[in-house]
């Protein structure tokens, strides 16, 4: 197993429980925008303790960037990340991830699970402003959880779609992504799905999907 000891560069809370890291770049390091990394804490106490992040950089930085969700309800890694600072060191262990882009089509995220679109739409609107053709349908509790607001809006324009799941959010829609939903919103089901989320989450959409007529070869989502 590959180990990458890095040092964070700068981190900061970019929402109420989502917080940034930037760290070193070994030499030589490089994914695929969609990949991800087990990641751990250089710390007696944590360093065993491998949790799975996304690559939310391009390969050409010269830095490595993790946006991550902090959970502080129990004292699990991405609590101890909400309290560790610049300086302190990150274990990088092996590269893995069946989500990359293939052809334009609509991406599909709940909460954090943004994160390795995150990398593929910032690829495609700097290469050649390959961007436009795909839609974003963003679900997430409420508009303060929405992570990268602004360059989300920027990069994506009308095809960045918001769905709330708690309701009062004025100006956006305020249901879940169902099968009503995805048949009112999509009307060609024959393109690219590109799914993120919670577990939960991915089972539901990928099985609304296929019902839909959306076939396996055109689904991307972590397996």
């Amino acid at each position: 197993m590959a180990e990458h000891i890095v040092k964070i560069l700068e981190c900061s809370y970019i929402s109420h429980d989502v917080k940034r890291f930037t760290t070193e770049k070994p030499p030589g390091f490089s994914f695929i925008p969609g990949q991800a990394t087990d990641v751990s804490i250089n710390h007696p106490d944590w360093k065993d303790k491998l949790r799975p992040f996304t690559f939310t950089s391009l390969n050409e930085w010269s830095y490595l960037e993790f946006i991550i969700k902090i959970y502080d309800d129990h004292n699990g890694v991405t609590n101890q990340l909400g309290k560790t600072n610049a300086g302190a060191q990150l274990i990088l262990h092996d590269i893995f991830g069946t989500i990359r882009y293939i052809d334009p089509g609509i991406f599909i995220a709940g909460g954090s699970g943004i994160t390795p679109f995150i990398a593929i739409f910032r690829a495609l609107h700097k290469l050649k402003k390959l961007l436009p053709g795909n839609t974003l349908i963003f679900s997430n509790k409420t508009a303060a959880d929405i992570i990268l607001r602004e360059e989300l809006t920027k990069m994506l324009g009308p095809a960045f779609i918001n769905v709330f799941t708690r309701q009062g959010v004025i100006g956006f829609r305020d249901r879940r992504i169902d099968r009503n939903y995805l048949v009112d919103t999509i009307h060609d089901f024959s393109r690219h799905f590109y799914v993120c989320g919670p577990e939960v989450f991915v089972k539901e959409i990928v099985e609304l999907l296929l019902n839909l007529g959306v076939s396996a070869d055109t689904l991307i989502f972590e397996k």
